[in-house]
């Protein structure tokens, strides 16, 4: 399996990160897509995708949440680190309207110049939308006939927005969410309308751990060895044998990522 969602630049991993690679790894996650949120947490996640080579990989950008500390000297350093060998795509970028971390204008701009980059160097996107549809929709679809390749990450929004993503040939990230009675049951209907070869899975661990794992873990963090029960929950929904549905994800994360 392939975690194309891993925080694994949290704090809280660091005393234990060697342990949480190797007890994914038992369970069957031989690679992890570190996501790089700002430029301190893009430049660690590169740093960690060499410490750990073999199962490795980073994504490069700056969360809609940091976006007010976008600018133009921002921008040239992001563009740096888009040109390292262990980058796999731009971002976490996008918009979330939920939170409002960042004024919304300042979402728009580094979101558009995030655009920018990944038609520059040909990069996939990792995106990121939450109660921003409205907005986020239209300018994804002006810049998607240049883009190389789109997933719409931890996607927890309505049929609609999903329907708009897929028109678009957008890859669709379904996080353990789907697993919440209270907030995720919107999702098990949907994901029979995500086709096998636009699904991607992740854990964006050290948050959203799967609420009906059991027995219940003593720690809240979540880690990307709950990937497994993650596909094994879609795909009972779907009806599908588990490793079926989850070899569907390892060539879908392969083929998005370029990576062996």
């Amino acid at each position: 399996m392939i975690d194309i969602g891993a925080n694994l630049t949290h704090d809280s991993f660091d005393k234990d990160r060697d342990t949480v690679i190797a007890e994914a790894q038992a369970v069957g996650v031989s690679h992890f897509i570190i996501t790089g949120s700002d430029l301190h947490c893009s430049a660690k996640a590169i740093n960690l995708a060499h410490q750990y080579p073999d199962c490795c990989f980073a994504t490069a950008g700056i969360h809609p949440h940091h976006a007010a500390d976008y600018s133009s000297s921002v921008l040239a350093e992001l563009k740096q680190l888009l040109c390292e060998d262990k980058v796999v795509a731009v971002g976490e970028t996008g918009l979330d309207y939920f939170r409002d971390f960042s004024p919304r204008p300042q979402q728009m701009k580094s979101f558009e110049a995030h655009i920018e980059l990944a038609v520059e160097t040909s990069l996939p996107m990792f995106l990121h939308q939450r109660d921003a549809h409205k907005d986020f929709l239209p300018v994804l679809k002006q810049h998607r006939d240049h883009i190389s390749d789109v997933v719409v990450h931890c996607f927890t929004d309505t049929k609609e927005a999903l329907y708009d993503y897929l028109d678009l040939d957008c890859y669709i990230g379904i996080t353990g969410w789907i697993c919440d009675e209270r907030r995720g049951r919107h999702l098990i209907p949907l994901v029979h309308d995500i086709p096998l070869n636009r699904f991607l899975i992740e854990t964006d661990s050290p948050y959203l751990m799967p609420r009906n794992l059991k027995p219940k873990p003593k720690s809240r963090r979540n880690e990307p060895k709950y990937l497994p029960h993650i596909a094994e929950f879609i795909a009972q929904q779907l009806n599908c044998d588990t490793q079926t549905f989850i070899q569907h994800t390892v060539t879908n994360s392969q083929r998005f990522f370029s990576i062996d």
